[in-house]
């Protein structure tokens, strides 16, 4: 077998046999075959695309290119969720514990923010010595116990993955489905949970700007979780304005134990019970969405969720106070209003723009090597449908300094759109995907 001939078997629209997808996936991760040969590659399945069947020998094969977490000692079916990206976007922070609390162990490996979109790791380390790099012993022996973990993606979790997602980002080929797929699908289930529910994103804010694009990847994965044995679902949610009001890092820590405590935006609570009732489904845990909605209600109204979040974050070395005072958080020396300069209503907020203008404050990354600060971020007060007069307040600056903060005041301001009249607010949920 030779990878020029797969490569030219690609490129002339034909489907590999699993067998020359593990053959291609082992010996580039070995260093046999050269990157220019797998961007050859790379680049055929982005024109020609792959089969249902392709699709996942290849997620299979990226799978077995590394260690794959066991979970079988954990008592009950474990669940995870898992969000294409988003701006505002901390689920994973408030449905992790709120899924326990029903009695269905969460474990979750999560990564760190790049560009635009935050990363849980990143906001959980903002809580005073939380630990997110439990050995894979420790994060099974804490899921057994308390019911749920949330920690760092293991060194060797899907190497293939890591060396050609590298790959496809400097040769143009990141935007293929297939790909896209089975890169999320391979992380997700080599850290070892029974069922998922995928959170897509679309919009602005989103990797998938249209509910159409991000419909057919939701397609290609859930395709892809259930040939491989795992039940798994699919939620395709707006992004085209931040979910919440918090971006960035503490901020967000901030608003998601405001949620657990019963006080959260409406969008964001809503989104929590509605992946979190398709959790409690798919584990048997509720006969239906309806039933594991109000069940997930209760939890969150009688405050055991957030009890689970204080016992999850104490188990990881967190100071539980945290729940209780949130002035443990770190806070930005300078915080800055924005005001709006005409009376009107909020028709739209450019997502991306708000996530940019979080990241050049330093809430994200421009590069994998950029250090992050915790404590700055942008509190918005409007969103869009509401309305607004001149001079109110539409958002706060949290910045490092006074420079920073004036340059975002002015780029948000910019990020506003006004018009005279009420805008028909997009729905939060665009569909499901079975």
């Amino acid at each position: 077998m030779r990878a020029v001939d797969l490569i030219a078997k690609k490129r002339d629209g034909e489907a590999l046999s699993e067998a020359e997808i593990h053959f291609l996936i082992d010996n580039y991760t070995k260093g046999i075959i050269p990157d220019y040969q797998m961007a050859a590659w790379a680049m055929a399945v982005y024109f020609r695309g792959m089969t249902d069947r392709e699709t996942i020998a290849l997620t299979e094969a990226m799978i077995r290119s590394g260690e794959v977490i066991d979970l079988s000692d954990v008592d009950g079916i474990v669940v995870d969720k898992h969000s294409t990206g988003g701006v505002g976007d901390t689920t994973t922070i408030i449905l992790a514990p709120l899924v326990a609390a029903a009695g269905v162990p969460v474990a979750k490996m999560s990564g760190r923010g790049l560009g635009h979109t935050g990363g849980t790791i990143d906001k959980l380390e903002t809580i005073p010595g939380m630990r997110l790099d439990l050995s894979i012993q420790e994060f099974v022996e804490q899921v057994n116990r308390i019911g749920v973990s949330i920690v760092g993606q293991t060194g060797n979790l899907v190497p293939a993955d890591k060396k050609l997602y590298a790959l496809r980002d400097v040769t143009g080929t990141v935007e293929s489905l297939p790909l896209i797929a089975a890169s999320v699908m391979s992380k997700k289930l080599a850290s070892g949970a029974h069922s998922i529910v995928l959170d897509v994103k679309a919009g602005k804010g989103a990797f998938m700007k249209t509910p159409e694009d991000a419909f057919a990847l939701a397609k290609v994965m859930v395709s892809i979780g259930r040939g491989l044995g795992h039940p798994t679902s699919a939620v395709i949610t707006d992004m085209n304005e931040p979910l919440g009001y918090a971006v960035g890092n503490a901020l967000e820590v901030r608003e998601a134990i405001e949620t657990l405590k019963g006080q959260g935006p409406a969008d964001l609570t809503e989104l929590c019970l509605t992946i979190g009732a398709r959790l409690l489904t798919l584990a048997g845990a509720a006969s239906g969405e309806e039933e594991g909605y109000r069940r997930l209600e209760r939890i969150l109204g009688s405050g055991q969720a957030l009890e689970k979040f204080a016992q999850m974050v104490e188990a990881q070395g967190g100071n539980p106070r945290v729940t209780e005072d949130l002035e443990l958080l770190p806070k930005a020396p300078v915080v800055l209003p924005v005001v709006a300069g005409a009376d009107g209503y909020v028709a739209g907020i450019d997502c991306y723009r708000i996530g940019h203008i979080a990241m050049v404050l330093g809430a994200g990354r421009a590069t994998k090597e950029d250090r992050i600060n915790p404590a700055v971020g942008i509190r918005l007060c409007k969103k869009v449908g509401e309305p607004v007069a001149a001079g109110e307040l539409i958002a706060y600056v949290h910045a490092a300094t006074e420079q920073q903060g004036l340059e975002a005041v002015q780029k948000i301001l910019q990020a506003y759109r006004l018009s005279d009249l009420q805008p028909e607010k997009p729905p939060l949920i665009h569909g499901v995907e079975f």
